[in-house]
């Protein structure tokens, strides 16, 4: 029988299953609706029941570990921790109750750890002892490697580089302080900041002609491709808060290599070129050249699951 670890990614409105083997391949998938279960417990009873119906309809898999990735989770105590996206409220041992319920050795951790180790087993840094991924999305996700293991500090919470003041008093973040790097260097930090230009400047851009609502990092990134000023202006500004983000992490990790994961790095080399520029220009000069700045070799749509079910492969292997 094919061995399989389920990878489980937690997210506020969609939880996604996906039975992943030790190449990496999903072997069967299933979904439950988060915001459906009130109680964690709920959400346990309804997990175990899903997974039990995927073998079922898979009689030739075994499976071997659960493998989750969850807002707030802390790999140390296998806990969620006040998610603010998630019912679930205060500290919920989700892997001491999801063995209970399964029987099965389950671990979590949250979503931009996990992107670092499907990275590591499945992805683009195999074979690479140290790196840092940051996870480019609504927010600024990151994962340090160091000697081939997940940091994580004696919280199980080190590593948000999201949450790195760079603009004291700068724009309001969602948790509550003033100036973290997410607020510049994510999708919705290139909004803001092309809403700001657009504000700031009378240039013609195509930008102007749609509605707040309507302005995404996937539209701005076409308008840059395009030509346009705004939004080209608007690309460069957030690869210079990337990079400085790269310069800071670097001198405390030293990584081989910082790989680039989400839907704003999806603009290719308009934003890695500038992103590359900026790093070398901002990092201390004992550490120029020593490091490359590349695309995840995880495929956006199956990331979350590949990562959190290598949560388990690791350990196994």
């Amino acid at each position: 029988m094919k061995e399989v670890v389920a990878g489980v990614d937690i997210g506020g409105t969609n939880t996604v299953i996906g039975f992943v083997d030790a190449e990496g391949v999903i072997h069967a998938g299933g979904n439950l609706s988060t915001p459906d279960y009130a109680l964690a417990d709920d959400f346990v009873i309804a997990l175990d029941a899903k997974l039990k119906e995927m073998m079922a309809e898979n009689s030739g898999l075994k499976l071997i570990g659960i493998g989750i990735g969850a807002p707030n989770a802390n790999f140390n105590k296998g806990t969620i921790e006040l998610a603010p996206n998630l019912r679930w409220k205060g500290i919920i041992p989700l892997v001491r109750m999801t063995e209970e319920a399964t029987g099965l050795r389950t671990r979590i951790t949250n979503d931009a750890n996990a992107a670092a180790l499907g990275e590591m087993i499945f992805g683009a840094a195999k074979g690479v002892k140290d790196f840092i991924i940051l996870t480019l999305g609504t927010g600024l996700g990151s994962g340090f490697v160091v000697d081939g293991e997940v940091v994580y500090g004696h919280t199980g919470f080190a590593g948000e580089l999201g949450h790195m003041i760079v603009v004291e008093g700068g724009r309001v973040c969602g948790c509550g302080r003033r100036g973290c790097l997410e607020t510049y260097a994510s999708a919705t930090g290139l909004v803001r900041t092309a809403l700001s230009l657009l504000s700031d400047r009378r240039d013609d851009s195509t930008l102007r002609e749609l509605r707040g609502s309507e302005i995404t990092s996937r539209r701005i990134a076409e308008a840059a491709a395009a030509g346009d000023l705004i939004a080209q202006k608007a690309l460069d500004q957030t690869a210079r808060m990337i990079a400085l983000g790269i310069a800071n992490s670097v001198i405390f990790s030293s990584p081989e290599v910082i790989y680039l994961f989400g839907g704003l790095a999806n603009a290719g080399e308009a934003l890695f070129g500038p992103v590359r520029k900026y790093a070398d220009e901002l990092v201390q000069p004992v550490f120029r050249g020593t490091f490359r700045v590349e695309p995840s070799g995880l495929p956006e749509v199956q990331a979350a699951v590949l990562g959190a079910s290598a949560l388990i492969w690791k350990e196994m292997k």
